[in-house]
């Protein structure tokens, strides 16, 4: 059945992947912030809706999620313009977009976040999963782009404590522009191999049709399932580190 989809952020590289494969058979459209961006969006089929995280205020996203099906958001500032710019886009353009959809009357979007694997509450002990190895990368990353991770986390934290709406978070590892393999390791992984934005894209794509997703948090990052087996599974066994 085909389904209404907005896309928050829509001009990112796994967002215009996304949208190549949800437009053959749903409505997109792309949220963006620069109109120089609109060819790109129309390219791929979908409708391009100019609206900047930064100055927009909730209300004027509740007429654009107004009967939508799907809301995704999988935008962010990319770690350009610094501190406050990620905290503006990262966490308060994610918080405007969660009361939003708080707002809409009748059937409220079901959201699915994109975030990024480790994000969570730096100050207790790492999961009992992770190895060595996961240790000292997340402790690398941790000084390497501690803003990102800081405000990703609280936008999440902010995320878990809505009822509303029903929502989902995937998280994925590095990313890379290789060719899809179609393959991945969805739920409680470890932090590395890094996985394409093909597949991220693929997994997105495939969130549309689940909702017993709701309320999970799924670490996705390269593996050798594929992606509907390891999230099927993933999302049956049910398991969430995010707020570990």
């Amino acid at each position: 059945m085909s389904k209404k989809v907005v896309i928050v952020g829509g001009h990112g590289n796994v967002s215009l992947r996304l949208t190549r494969l949800l437009t053959p058979k749903h409505d997109v459209t792309s949220i963006i912030r620069d109109p120089a961006h609109s060819s790109d969006i129309t390219a791929v089929s979908a409708k391009p809706h100019i609206l900047s995280l930064e100055e927009a205020s909730p209300a004027d996203f509740v007429p654009i999620f107004t009967g939508a099906d799907v809301v995704y958001w999988s935008a962010g500032a990319g770690g350009k313009g610094g501190e406050e710019r990620t905290k503006a886009v990262d966490y308060q353009g994610a918080v405007k977009v969660f009361d939003a959809l708080e707002a809409v009357e009748g059937p409220k979007p079901r959201l699915i976040l994109v975030s990024a694997i480790d994000v969570r509450d730096a100050s207790k002990p790492p999961p009992p999963h992770y190895d060595d190895s996961d240790i000292a990368m997340s402790e690398r990353v941790r000084k390497g782009i501690p803003v990102y991770m800081l405000w990703k986390y609280e936008a999440d934290k902010n995320l878990a404590q809505r009822t509303a709406f029903r929502w989902t978070i995937l998280r994925p590892g590095g990313l890379t522009n290789e060719p899809g393999t179609g393959k991945a390791s969805i739920g409680r992984t470890h932090l590395t191999p890094v996985i394409s934005r093909d597949d991220v894209a693929k997994a997105l794509a495939l969130l549309l049709e689940r909702d017993d997703a709701a309320t999970l948090a799924l670490d996705i990052i390269g593996g050798d399932t594929p992606i509907e087996d390891a999230l099927d599974a993933a999302i049956k066994k049910g398991e969430t580190d995010f707020l570990y």
